[in-house]
């Protein structure tokens, strides 16, 4: 007897405002269990520290996390100027304090030199995995280990403000994939003479997906509340914040092709086109319908890369 998946099928994408206190795991496990979702992946953690936007993706969803994971990301970072900590924000310990000495002048040419294509050693503080393991597990223990250096973007740093008066300073950051802001501010807190660590990091961007397209766990609970209030199904509401898969792949490349040809992609085999594909990953659209990625074969036709299951049975099996 097949096993029955525990959950409801649902398929897209929640641009959750994770809040300050909770992993990105533990965040993504409330929205898995108030939707009472099957399958659900986060793209890109955020500290327990930071706020902001973590895209959950659901069901179907799951198959191009790595689009998201792969795009460029925009915060809001506030830093504490005058202390380093073990960790490079406020949850580590201060190791060395001094004295802020620093002019707006310095700190716009300071910020500035952040700008463009730098080589960028991952915090020992980080998620990232050694033999299989955190990084942060090992610093806890005292442990350092060997991590690779990433070529990393800093497409703009932006200086805000500066409060003088308790040495916070604000920058907005849009950076590409991969890219540590505890890393960014240490540097330039070691740059400055004087330490610094960050003290808010609140994510706006992830891609093209805007700011006032996040949603709050309270506001989720509320929307259920709401249900039941009403005797709604809690999808009634929930299923509503949900974004269409494609809305992940706004980068890629379009074709589209007719509804027989959609079958016989969505079935596992390259179709034939009168038009020569481009490089790379390719968004497949059949009869307006998106039905997952291509790619060009050897003999320059499309085959699949990630199908949506969920298609296959609105299209008969070619013979």
């Amino acid at each position: 007897m097949a096993k029955r998946s525990k959950g409801r099928a649902v398929d897209g994408i929640l641009l959750l405002n994770k809040p300050q206190g909770i992993s990105s795991n533990k965040a993504l496990q409330q929205a898995k269990g108030v939707y009472f979702a099957q399958k659900a992946g986060h793209t890109g953690a955020l500290d327990p520290l930071a706020t902001g936007m973590l895209p959950i993706c659901f069901g179907e969803a799951t198959k191009f996390t790595q689009f998201l994971l792969d795009t460029d990301k925009t915060y809001i970072v506030r830093a504490q100027l005058g202390e380093r900590t073990t960790t490079s924000d406020s949850d580590g310990e201060i190791v060395s304090t001094k004295d802020v000495n620093v002019t707006r002048e310095q700190l716009t040419k300071e910020i500035a030199a952040f700008v463009g294509e730098s080589d960028q050693y991952p915090s020992m503080y980080s998620a990232l995995k050694y033999q299989g393991r955190p990084l942060y597990k090992y610093a806890r223990e005292g442990i350092e280990v060997p991590r690779k250096c990433r070529k990393i973007n800093v497409f703009s740093l932006s200086f805000d403000e500066f409060d003088e008066q308790n040495n916070v300073l604000q920058m907005t950051a849009h950076v590409s994939k991969g890219t540590y802001i505890r890393t960014i501010v240490d540097d330039l807190g070691e740059n400055l003479g004087c330490g610094a660590h960050v003290i808010m990091l609140h994510r706006t961007a992830v891609g093209q997906y805007p700011a006032d397209k996040m949603v709050s766990l309270d506001e989720i609970e509320a929307l259920l509340a709401k249900a039941k209030e009403e005797e709604l199904a809690p999808s009634t509401y929930l299923d509503s914040l949900l974004l269409p898969i494609d809305t992940a792949l706004t980068d890629l490349p379009v074709v589209e092709i007719t509804k027989e040809q959609g079958g016989i992609f969505s079935h596992g085999q390259a179709v034939e086109l009168p038009i020569a594909l481009p490089d790379g990953a390719i968004k497949v659209v059949a009869d307006n319908i998106f039905i997952g990625t291509g790619e060009r074969n050897s003999n320059g036709h499309l085959k699949v890369k990630r199908g949506l299951a969920s298609q296959q049975d609105d299209y008969v099996k070619p013979e």
